[in-house]
């Protein structure tokens, strides 16, 4: 079968049952690797782009899914995961705990099992568009569907605007 999927990733779907999916991946020209350009090139709402971002707590790292509108707030997610210290994860930490780059990690389909934690925010939209694996390809899903198959927990971890 023939996709725009990274291969762990399409790989990854079929253990799933999530097969059909591969049809409704997109694959663009250019790199859709932050959220705003994913958005544009959808021609979706910002907040409907799933961000996987990688962190470590306490050197462990974990996995938060947030809307392509909201920041992360690390405060928040250490207090959730009653951690010491949360940081952004070195590139190479996320590389090596998901197999995918900055900018392509999906939400599940990683090397290594690691703790995820999704923001409520997510839940706000009928469809999300999240990395297919590589920074050229997206995929859509139903929020609450990719929260399960991420296997994540259901938290309120986006900063907060004033």
């Amino acid at each position: 079968m023939t996709t725009a999927a990274h291969p762990r990733f399409a790989a990854a779907l079929e253990e799933l049952g999530l097969g059909d999916v591969h049809a409704r991946i997109r694959r663009f020209p250019d790199a859709t690797r932050t959220a705003a350009e994913a958005a544009a090139a959808i021609g979706c709402e910002l907040s409907q782009i799933c961000k996987s971002l990688v962190f470590a707590a306490d050197g462990v790292p974990v996995l938060v899914l947030m809307d392509g509108a909201s920041r992360v707030d690390v405060e928040r997610v250490r207090a959730e995961l009653g951690a010491e210290k949360v940081t952004r994860a070195k590139a190479e930490v996320v590389r090596e705990t998901t197999g995918y780059a900055i900018g392509g990690v999906p939400p599940f389909g990683h090397v290594t099992r690691t703790r995820v934690l999704a923001d409520r925010s997510l839940l706000e939209h009928d469809v999300v568009w999240a990395a297919a694996g590589n920074p050229h390809a997206v995929f859509p899903m139903e929020p609450k569907a990719l929260v399960a198959h991420a296997g994540a927990a259901l938290v309120d971890v986006r900063e907060q605007t004033s």
